[in-house]
C-alpha cells in the first residue's frame, strides 16, 4: 500500500510522526510512506487553497516534503506533481495536536486535507487527537492515537462505506478521546455535533507600536454538545469515527424550498 500522510500543524509536529508510525505498520514491508505536509502551521485554514498565489515545494529528503501552503495544497502538490506517477492508495490527514470533533471540523486544517483528497477520489482519513490539561501533563499526549489509530484505519479500508462513485465522495473524521490509551472506552460513529454556547470570537489587544490588532479567541472544549455527537463520545472517553463529504447541501429542505419556489 502507498500512503500519503499531510497535517495542518506542520512538517514539524509531533503529532506527524505519530500518523507516520500509523501509516508504515498499515503499508507494511512492501509499502511506501510519503509525507507532503505544510512548512509552517497552517491550523485553522479548513479547505483553503493557494489560489491567488504559486506554493512552493521542497525536498526534504526520500519520500518526504515541505509545501509553502494548505493542507489541501499538499494534498494538490501530491497528487499532481510529488506522486504524479505513483498515486496513492490512501491519504492520512494528522494526527492533529487538537480536536476536530464538533463546529472545529468546519475551520480544521486537517480536514480540508481530507476533504481534498476525497474530491480527488482518494480514500481519506483525518486524524484528530483531543488534548486536556490532564492529557498534556502525560508522557505521550498521543498515545490514544498512536496505539488504536492503524486498527481503526484498518477496519474503515475493509468495511466502511467508501462511496466511490459518488459526485463527493466520502472521508472519515476521526477523534482520540482526551484520555490516555488505556482509558479508551472503545468507539462509537457519530454524527458531527455543536457544543453549547457561542463559538469563535475576537479578543483586541494594542500591540507594543500602539496599534490595536485582534487575537481570535477560542471557546472550552469541554461544553457539553449534541446528544450521541462526536463530542459527547470523545468526552465520555470513546474514540470518535465521522462519515463526512464535501456536499454542503441540506437535502432536507431541498423539497419544501422547491415547492416554495414553483410558479
Amino acid at each position: 500500500m502507498r500512503i500519503l500522510i499531510s497535517n495542518d500543524d506542520g512538517i514539524n509536529a509531533p503529532g506527524l510522526q505519530v500518523a507516520e508510525e500509523i501509516a508504515t505498520e498499515l503499508a507494511g514491508p512492501d509499502g511506501e510512506v510519503w509525507v507532503v505536509a505544510p512548512a509552517f502551521e497552517q491550523s485553522g485554514v479548513a479547505h483553503c487553497i493557494s489560489y491567488a498565489h504559486p506554493t512552493m515545494v521542497a525536498r526534504l529528503g526520500p519520500r518526504r516534503y515541505a509545501a509553502e501552503g494548505s493542507p489541501a495544497d499538499c494534498v494538490l502538490a501530491a497528487v499532481y506533481d510529488v506522486m504524479k506517477d505513483t498515486p496513492p492508495d490512501l491519504v492520512i490527514s494528522g494526527v492533529n495536536a487538537g480536536n476536530n470533533s464538533g463546529e472545529n471540523a468546519v475551520y480544521s486544517g486537517t480536514v480540508g486535507g481530507a476533504m481534498e483528497a476525497a474530491l480527488q477520489g482518494l480514500p481519506a482519513v483525518a486524524l484528530s487527537q483531543y488534548f486536556s490539561a490532564e492529557l498534556r501533563d502525560t508522557p505521550d499526549p498521543f498515545a490514544a492515537a498512536r496505539q488504536h489509530g492503524a486498527d481503526i484505519i484498518r477496519q474503515l479500508l475493509a468495511r466502511a462505506d467508501w462511496n466511490s462513485d459518488a459526485d463527493f465522495r466520502l472521508f472519515y473524521n476521526v477523534n482520540f478521546p482526551p484520555t490516555p490509551s488505556a482509558g479508551v472506552k472503545g468507539i462509537r460513529v457519530t454524527p458531527q455535533g455543536r457544543r453549547t454556547g457561542p463559538g469563535f470570537g475576537v479578543e483586541p489587544f494594542m500591540a507594543p507600536n500602539g496599534r490595536r490588532y485582534l487575537w481570535v479567541r477560542g471557546t472550552p472544549q469541554d461544553r457539553p454538545s449534541t446528544p450521541g455527537s462526536d463530542v459527547e463520545a470523545n468526552l465520555d472517553g470513546y474514540i470518535s469515527v465521522t462519515p463526512m463529504r464535501a456536499d454542503l447541501t441540506c437535502h432536507a429542505s431541498l423539497p419544501a424550498l422547491q415547492e416554495a419556489f414553483k410558479g
